[in-house]
């Protein structure tokens, strides 16, 4: 699988800040660091194997003090598998430990060419100073591409954005900056969506001059993909708990990845199941199908 002679490694290196990834974890500083081979207890290697890993290492750039770096090393596809063999390298003065960890495969161009969330936990305790080769599997629905070139390409960490507002062009155009400002900081101070959760958040209600509820909503989009919506039931309530009103609403509304976007919805007068209403509270939901 990995012949002896077959010297230069195809992958490039991805390096990151260890804070970048661990809480608690020291700032990268200046000095070079050599990291030393690190072979899983249950990983079953040849003798040639276990060489061309200790040579490849070897050939490795130094890190800097406390980084964490993910280093090519060959991709094969088999069946309807391809393969990444690459060499996860850890420079702190202690161990690390990884959870489970969205990845990038990217080409030569730059241009993501797949993404998995692995469970990194199977690679235990990574040492200290050390680099530990693994095999990372990805299937042709984790790629958009399968014309991948067979050298210059790299696996990199995915590091995730803090969650933050975003705005319809319209809004852009019509609200002051005043009320911008006053959304982007209270997106910032509300927890997160969770991985992948979608929901939505009440803003503002009111009855306006025509006798139809007009509510304001965040809606709240927790994954890692764009998200549009065609159709949207809401149901909401007031202070009581009471179902003042319920209604599909369809739409062509696009909600970016980790974002929340307002948007204003109008329940019409014949909806409202209630002629008196107490908005000193009220939640508005998206009903479980």
């Amino acid at each position: 699988m990995f012949p002896f002679f077959k010297k230069k490694k195809q992958g490039e290196d991805s390096t990151i800040q260890a804070g970048q990834l661990f809480d608690g974890a020291d700032e990268q500083q200046d000095e070079d660091v050599h990291t030393t081979l690190s072979i899983h207890p249950m990983m079953s290697l040849t003798t040639e194997q276990k060489y061309y890993f200790q040579y490849v290492n070897n050939e490795l750039p130094p890190l800097k003090k406390n980084q964490v770096s993910l280093s090519g090393v060959e991709w094969k596809k088999e069946g309807d598998h391809y393969v990444v063999t690459a060499f996860v390298r850890n420079s702190l003065d202690q161990p690390i430990r990884f959870d489970h960890m969205p990845l990038l495969f990217i080409g030569p161009d730059g241009k993501v060419v797949g993404r998995k969330v692995f469970p990194m936990s199977e690679l235990g305790d990574i040492p200290p100073k050390s680099s530990r080769p693994w095999r990372f599997v990805f299937t042709t629905s984790d790629l958009y591409t399968e014309n991948i070139p067979e050298t210059g390409w790299k696996l990199a960490f995915e590091l995730k954005k803090p969650h933050r507002l975003d705005l319809e062009e319209s809004w852009q155009q019509h609200l002051k900056e005043e009320d911008k400002q006053k959304l982007e900081q209270l997106v910032r101070s509300l927890t997160p969506p969770k991985q992948g959760e979608v929901n939505v958040m009440g803003l503002q209600a009111l009855i306006n001059n025509e006798g139809n509820l007009v509510v304001t909503l965040l809606i709240r989009n927790g994954s890692d993909k764009n998200i549009t919506f065609e159709q949207m039931p809401l149901i909401v309530e007031d202070a009581s708990g009471d179902v003042i009103a319920r209604g599909a609403f369809t739409l062509q509304l696009e909600v970016k990845a980790n974002t929340s976007k307002p948007w204003t919805f109008i329940f019409p007068k014949s909806l409202l199941q209630k002629d008196e209403f107490d908005f000193s509270t009220w939640r508005a939901y998206i009903p479980q199908s």
